[in-house]
C-alpha cells in the first residue's frame, strides 16, 4: 500500500488552525509535532512521565501537522481541499504569526514508517561487558560481552540515552551472581533486565505506566529471563503504601533512572529498600540540580561513592549508610 503524507509547516501558535483546516478538508485524524521549545516545556511539568527522554531529539525545528491518506486518484479531492484550506488560511488575518504554511506532500510505502526508524539504532558496546543489541539484529557480541536484546520501539530506555548508558556502565561494576535488585521506574525494564543477565538471581522492576508491565516482560522473555525470576509491578511510589509494603525488604542492588525530583521523593523509601552498603545508582540528573539530590540522597542515608557525567546529564552510585 502506498500513502500520501501531507505536512503543513507552521508554527506552535498556528498548529490549531491547521489542525482546523485539515478538519474542515474531512480529515481529522492528524499528527503533531510541536517545537522543542513548547515540547519541553509540555514535558518538565510531566516529568515523571518522561524518564528517559533525550532534550537534544524532543520537538522539530519547524513545527508542523501531518496527515496520511491512500496513494489513489479518489484521495485527489481530499488533497486539494487541504490545499484550498490553507491557501484561505494564508489569507485570514489570524492575529499571530503563523509561519509559513507551506504544503508538501511526500509519497510513503506502509515499509517507510514501520521501518526507517529502525536505522538509528545500532548495537552498542556499554561499560567493558553489556552489548545492547536491536531485537531485528542477529549477531554475536564481541568476546566477553553479554548480549542484551530490545525492542528500541516500544518504550523509553534503550540504552542509547546517557542516563541509561551511565546507568548500566555502573550496574555492571556492582551486581554479583546471585544479587536480589530493584529497578525504580524501569520503563523498557533495560536496567533489571541487565541486572539478570550480568549474574542477578531475580529482580523487581516498578513502574506508574501501565505500558512498562507489558515492554518490560517481552524485553525480559526477549533475553530468556524466566519469570520465576523476574517480577513488574505497577503503581506510584509516591502515594501507594501498599506496593511500598509489598517492595520494602533488603535488596542487594537498587536503582532509579527517573528525574531529580522523583529520587529526591523517593530517597527515603529507596532506603528502606536497601541493607547497609547495598549500592544505589540513581540517574536522570541535570547537572543544574545534581547539589540538590546530593543533598536529597544524603539525609535519606546514602553516601556518594562515585559520579558519571555526560553532556550535562549525571549519574551517582551511592551506598545504603547503616
Amino acid at each position: 500500500m502506498k500513502w500520501l503524507e501531507l505536512c503543513v509547516y507552521t508554527t506552535d501558535a498556528g498548529l490549531d488552525a491547521v489542525t482546523f483546516a485539515f478538519s474542515k478538508a474531512g480529515i481529522d485524524q492528524v499528527s503533531i509535532e510541536e517545537s522543542h521549545e513548547r515540547a519541553m516545556a509540555f514535558l518538565n511539568e510531566r516529568a515523571v512521565y518522561w524518564d528517559f527522554a533525550d532534550a537534544d531529539k524532543v520537538g522539530v525545528d519547524e513545527p508542523c501537522v501531518k496527515a496520511y491518506v491512500a496513494d489513489v486518484p479518489e484521495s485527489a479531492p481530499v488533497v486539494a481541499e487541504v490545499k484550498r484550506e490553507i491557501a484561505h488560511l494564508r489569507e485570514t488575518d489570524l492575529g499571530f504569526d503563523a509561519g509559513s504554511l507551506l504544503v508538501v506532500v511526500n509519497r510513503m510505502d506502509d515499509a517507510d514508517w514501520e521501518n526507517n526508524w529502525k536505522a538509528y539504532y545500532k548495537p552498542l558496546n556499554i561499560g567493558a561487558r553489556l552489548y545492547v543489541l536491536p531485537c531485528w539484529i542477529e549477531e554475536p557480541a564481541p568476546e566477553g560481552r553479554v548480549t542484551l536484546k530490545l525492542d528500541p520501539g516500544v518504550a523509553f530506555g534503550t540504552g542509547e540515552h546517557h542516563t541509561t548508558r551511565m546507568c548500566l556502565e555502573l550496574l555492571e561494576t556492582v551486581v554479583k551472581p546471585g544479587d536480589d535488585m530493584l529497578d525504580l521506574g524501569c520503563g523498557s525494564g533495560i536496567l533489571s533486565v541487565a541486572s539478570v543477565l550480568l549474574g542477578a538471581k531475580h529482580a523487581v522492576a516498578v513502574d506508574i505506566d501501565p505500558v512498562a508491565e507489558h515492554v518490560a516482560r517481552e524485553n525480559a522473555a526477549m533475553n530468556g529471563v524466566d519469570g520465576s525470576n523476574y517480577d513488574v509491578l505497577i503503581g506510584d511510589l509516591m502515594s501507594d503504601e501498599a506496593l511500598c509494603a509489598r517492595i520494602r525488604r533488603g535488596y542487594d542492588v537498587v536503582a532509579a533512572n527517573i528525574v531529580a525530583g522523583v529520587i529526591i521523593a523517593i530517597a527515603p523509601f529507596a532506603r528502606t529498600c536497601c541493607k547497609t552498603g547495598t549500592p544505589f545508582i540513581v540517574s536522570g540528573i541535570i547537572d543544574e540540580r545534581e547539589v540538590e539530590v546530593t543533598a536529597a540522597v544524603t539525609a535519606a542515608g546514602f553516601s556518594v561513592e562515585t559520579v558519571l557525567r555526560s553532556e550535562g546529564w549525571v549519574a551517582m552510585l551511592l551506598r545504603a549508610q547503616g
